[in-house]
């Protein structure tokens, strides 16, 4: 989001109030640039597993591709020119960058979240409506470049309407051409549409998916195939329900910040404020390093793209599991020897079309299930 500084604070007080230690803008810049190395490098392997590996081009995947992507270009363009403007007060990069600066984190916090939330309704048809059609890669990609179309208009806006101002002692604020209680409301509409609305919808949707996995038992189905794909299908839900409630835990502080000083002027003169603002942006920033994190400790697959990136670490062991994980196809042992069983088998599928597992219809099951997500 837009690190501002609203207009009215500087020009009421001509010298510059974030003047910092130099000891601490230390201690702030080790904090920010290890967001900034973790963030970049972190999403940037989870893009190259999905990318360069077919088994991995899955529609849950094609959507965390395009989370990567978000949280990559905003740990890249925005953490440290955040940080910056945070620490001095002062902005050093001009106007056509001020523009951007503003414009590009909503857009990319937008894409974030909403790409969690098409992930949270594609298990929900996955696995509440499991005969229904899944989305093609196509209309996969259509959706996303419906979301990034309609981040932009959000945060057209603050692109518009930003821009600079020098004050009389020579530096530099960024400040917009409408009023500052507009400004607030802008927020608050950002906040609901960026926040609270999407984690509605996501909270709605695992609510009944988590009841559905871990309410109870299927009548008429305890074959090892069910509970190994049920067991599947928990751990990526888990995955996914850890990565939403880390990213509404670390915006919930910036967005409350940014509505509560809209709305009570006074504070941006409180003497700590800008130690404040400096933590919940970091937390903010912070977001996007965690999910390449939560991935490698809760996905195989994605750990075993990790370890491989990792191999030259002489504590870094690839196991012959590991390798099998990124191939396009890998059969398991199933009950009675056969070899029906997929590490992508849909459970519904098996649970009404055993008979499918006849050694004549054997290839073409195990051709059709590979598709499947997990």
């Amino acid at each position: 989001m837009a690190s501002e500084r609203h207009e009215s604070n500087s020009t009421r007080n001509l010298t510059n109030q974030f003047v910092q230690p130099a000891w601490r803008i230390a201690l702030w810049s080790v904090a920010y640039s290890t967001v900034l190395a973790v963030a970049v490098f972190g999403n940037l392997i989870v893009i190259w597993i999905i990318l360069a590996h077919k088994r991995m081009r899955t529609v849950t995947n094609y959507f965390l591709l395009n989370l990567a992507f978000s949280d990559v270009s905003m740990a890249a363009f925005n953490t440290l020119i955040n940080f910056v403007y945070a620490a001095h007060g002062e902005w050093y990069f001009g106007e056509v960058y001020c523009r951007f600066h503003n414009f590009f984190p909503v857009t990319a916090v937008f894409a974030s979240i909403y790409s969690m939330t098409a992930i949270a309704i594609d298990r929900y048809m996955a696995i509440i409506h499991p005969l229904k059609p899944r989305l093609s890669a196509k209309a996969t990609t259509g959706v996303i470049v419906c979301i990034w179309s309609m981040a932009v208009v959000l945060a057209f806006p603050l692109c518009y309407f930003s821009t600079t101002k020098t004050l009389p002692q020579l530096w530099a604020v960024i400040s917009f051409r409408f009023c500052e209680c507009l400004c607030a409301w802008y927020h608050i509409i950002v906040t609901v549409l960026v926040y609270v609305l999407p984690l509605v919808v996501m909270g709605i949707t695992y609510t009944i998916v988590g009841v559905t996995l871990w309410g109870g038992e299927i009548p008429g189905d305890s074959s090892d195939n069910y509970h190994g794909q049920l067991r599947a299908k928990r751990k990526v839900v888990k995955m996914m329900i850890i990565v939403v409630v880390t990213f509404a835990l670390c915006w919930l502080p910036y967005h409350v910040y940014f509505i509560v000083t809209g709305l009570n002027k006074p504070l941006n003169k409180w003497k700590y404020i800008q130690q404040v603002y400096l933590s919940v942006l970091w937390l903010a920033m912070s977001s996007t390093m965690y999910n390449p994190i939560i991935y490698c400790c809760l996905n195989s697959r994605f750990r075993a793209g990790f370890k491989r990136v990792f191999r030259w670490c002489p504590f870094v062991r690839i196991s012959s599991y590991d390798e099998l994980e990124l191939r396009n196809t890998r059969l398991r042992s199933g009950h009675q020897g056969s070899m029906c069983t997929l590490s992508r088998v849909d459970t519904s599928i098996l649970s009404k079309d055993k008979s499918m597992c006849s050694r004549g219809n054997r290839s073409r099951l195990s051709s059709e299930l590979n598709n499947k997500d997990d």
